[in-house]
Order: C-alpha cells, then sequence, then structure tokens
C-alpha cells in the first residue's frame, strides 16, 4: 500500500504565534512532524501543506514537499477537512494515485514512528474507514464533568446508568489527540468527517500524547524532551 504522509500547518496561530516553526528544543516545531514521517517505514513521500512562506522553507529544509494552501483553507475558521481534500486532490495531479492518507499534526512533537506504523496498520486490520489516536481523559463526563442547568443550577454531562461515587466505577473515557489520522483518499474525498464512517482507534501514552495548544503546552513537551536528552 502506497502511504503519504500529510502535515498541515498554517501561518495564523492565536493561541501561540508561529508555533509551527517555533523552536522547540532546539529544533523547529514542525521538523519533529517532517522527521517522525521520513523515519515511518510505511510512509513513501510527506507533504506540508501551508499558506507561510516561512512554514515552507522549514518544510523544505526538512525534506518534505510544500503544498501550497490557498488562503481561504487557512483561515481560523476553515474546516481542515477541506484542505485534507485539497491535498489529496493536488498530490494525485502531481504524483498518481495513492491508496493511504496519514496526517500528522505539528501539535504532536512527541509521537513516536511506532504510533504512525500502528495506526496505519489497525485501520487496515479492523476494515474502518479511519484510524485515530486517543488517551486517557483527565476528567469524566460521568462522574466530574458538568453543563450549566436551569435555575443557575449544574448537573454531570452525562448521567451514567447507575449512581457513580468513585471515578473508577465510571465508563472509561479517552480524549481524541493529534497523534495521528490514519485514512484513505476515498473516504475524505467521499465524507465530510472523521465520525462519517467506521472509526477506529489506538491508546497512545499520556508522555507521546501531549497537544500543543499554548505556552503551557509548548514549555511541558520542552520539559519532557530535555529531560528524555
Amino acid at each position: 500500500m502506497k502511504n503519504y504522509a500529510f502535515i498541515f500547518a498554517r501561518g495564523g496561530s492565536k493561541g501561540l504565534p508561529g508555533k509551527n516553526i517555533k523552536s522547540l528544543a532546539g529544533k523547529p516545531l514542525l521538523q519533529y512532524s517532517v522527521d517522525t514521517a521520513l523515519s515511518s517505514p510505511s510512509i513513501e513521500k510527506v507533504f506540508v501543506s501551508t499558506d507561510d512562506e516561512g512554514i515552507a522553507n522549514v518544510a523544505v529544509k526538512s525534506g518534505a514537499i510544500v503544498i501550497e494552501r490557498p488562503a481561504e483553507l487557512a483561515t481560523d475558521t476553515s474546516p481542515e477537512w477541506l484542505s485534507w481534500r485539497h491535498a489529496i486532490k493536488w498530490v494525485e495531479e502531481q504524483y498518481g494515485t495513492f491508496e493511504g492518507f496519514v496526517s500528522l499534526p505539528t501539535t504532536s512533537p512527541l509521537r513516536g514512528i511506532l504510533d504512525v506504523e500502528a495506526a496505519i496498520e489497525k485501520r487496515i486490520e479492523v476494515n474502518a474507514d479511519i484510524c485515530i489516536s486517543i488517551t486517557a481523559a483527565n476528567r469524566s463526563p460521568f462522574f466530574n464533568m458538568v453543563k450549566s442547568a436551569e435555575g443557575d443550577l449544574v448537573e454531570l454531562v452525562n448521567k451514567p446508568e447507575s449512581d457513580v461515587t468513585r471515578r473508577q466505577d465510571a465508563p472509561e473515557v479517552f480524549d481524541i489527540t493529534t497523534v495521528v489520522y490514519a485514512s484513505t483518499p476515498a473516504f475524505i474525498l467521499q465524507n465530510w468527517g472523521i465520525f462519517s464512517g467506521e472509526v477506529t482507534s489506538i491508546n497512545v501514552p499520556k508522555e507521546r500524547a501531549i497537544d500543543i495548544d499554548d505556552i503551557y503546552d509548548f514549555k511541558l513537551a520542552e520539559a519532557i524532551l530535555q529531560g528524555i536528552k
């Protein structure tokens, strides 16, 4: 199977300006995703979709092929699914058809090659449309997550079938991470979201599942990387 990796990195980032090429423990954040993709045995080519010249320069230096993303697909409100579609169509025009689409967001620099390979294999193994990555959630909608109710009251987000007095008794829940998404061009081009089809997952340990959204996430990832070194 011909698998291509895609990294979607637009220039605008309000949570952490310039984060996609911000230096993390000595190298640009983007380069972590590119390096992992290039080192993954199942990945044949690596593409970076961006609207930003600085990001494009880092991508090329890191060994990726740049896809110029249209401005209308790089706004704060642009669904990334549309950028996925644009990238797939561009690659098919330039390089022909391929079977495996793998998205490796820049925001998960601690992912491992094994995570990428596991997602590709799991999707095929269970014949799913897409494999996402998950990690154990810190909070549970069945136990200690609430929503507003009438009369300035609060209630559980999800009420379990029976009373839950300990977190251990609540149904196990997970956070979706940005470590890896493994799918197919056909599924993405014919549907409108991850949960439009059959979804499977791989479970990633917390130390590799950090999702960088702000400076606090960035500092945590940096501390972990420096600890590894």
